[in-house]
């Protein structure tokens, strides 16, 4: 027997050569527990005692507004690209967020298409004073490399405006060696542990800089993938619909203008050509 540190949603743990193996929740695909479990395994370990939504819009990428769902996953724990329920399907990226609209079953996933971006915003609590932002940056590295083991070369940025903090992380697939942890494992541990739902078992995050304790507010995720979403137009927000109806409705006046204008002048060419051959006729009288 042992105890899962990483991960409290396990069960029939067991010393194998020294590791500590247990069957994940709700999937029984056994996780090695030295290391990150899947974000795939996590969802589905989770749908036994919530169905409660918990992602928002992404800014720079695409709207996911489904919330958690009961994920299908490889023997790997990888999410698998085609996702449905009951008679609804849909495709997703490497962190299990829909990037298509929802069809029937006969819909067509060709490949899990990967997120290569993943920003986390957090909004802290108010303060009479800012913080400071080396620490602040100092803090969240060290705890994504240590806590959550993912390669330092992986945190693209760390950056504070009062009162948001945002974290980017990129990994290509390109970049990722054979056992580094996967970033949307990572993130989603990481906004667990801000919202005080840990996956770790008794080790909740303390968010602290310069000795004072950090309280947030909001915490949003943002997903960015290698290949832009297919979503059609009932799925745009209005806000953008009304800028694509703008622009087109600009490119139609345009050309409306532009053939008036090139009838007018096919009007003033003829003219003048019936005048020019008014005045031969005349001369040669």
């Amino acid at each position: 027997a042992c105890i899962c540190e990483k991960n409290k949603r396990v069960s029939n743990c067991r010393l194998v050569d020294g590791v500590c193996w247990c069957d994940s929740v709700g999937s029984g695909v056994s996780v090695n527990c030295n290391t990150l479990t899947s974000k795939c395994l996590l969802m589905k370990a989770e749908m036994t005692g919530s169905k409660s939504g918990r992602r928002e819009k992404p800014k720079d990428a695409f709207e996911d507004t489904d919330g958690l769902y009961d994920p299908e996953c490889e023997n790997t724990g990888v999410f698998k690209a085609k996702q449905c329920n009951g008679t609804t399907c849909w495709c997703v990226n490497t962190a299990g967020v829909r990037r298509t609209d929802k069809h029937d079953a006969d819909l067509k996933c060709n490949q899990l298409v990967r997120t290569t971006w993943i920003i986390i915003e957090m909004k802290h609590a108010e303060r009479n004073t800012p913080l400071n932002a080396e620490s602040l940056k100092k803090f969240f590295k060290d705890v994504i490399t240590s806590r959550y083991m993912l390669d330092g070369r992986y945190i693209s940025s760390v950056l504070y405006e009062k009162p948001y903090i945002t974290i980017d992380l990129k990994q290509n697939s390109t970049d990722k060696s054979p056992g580094d942890v996967d970033i949307a494992d990572v993130a989603y541990y990481f906004e667990k542990d801000v919202k005080r739902d840990s996956i770790f078992h008794n080790n909740e995050l303390n968010i602290s800089i310069g000795n004072e304790a950090l309280s947030f507010e909001k915490t949003v995720v943002y997903y960015v993938d290698e290949i832009p979403p297919e979503f059609s137009m009932k799925s745009l927000t209005p806000g953008l619909i009304a800028v694509i109806v703008v622009v087109i409705v600009a490119i139609v006046a345009a050309i409306v203008v532009l053939v008036l204008t090139r009838r007018r002048k096919g009007k003033y060419v003829k003219a003048e050509v019936k005048e020019m051959n008014e005045m031969h006729r005349g001369l040669n009288a």
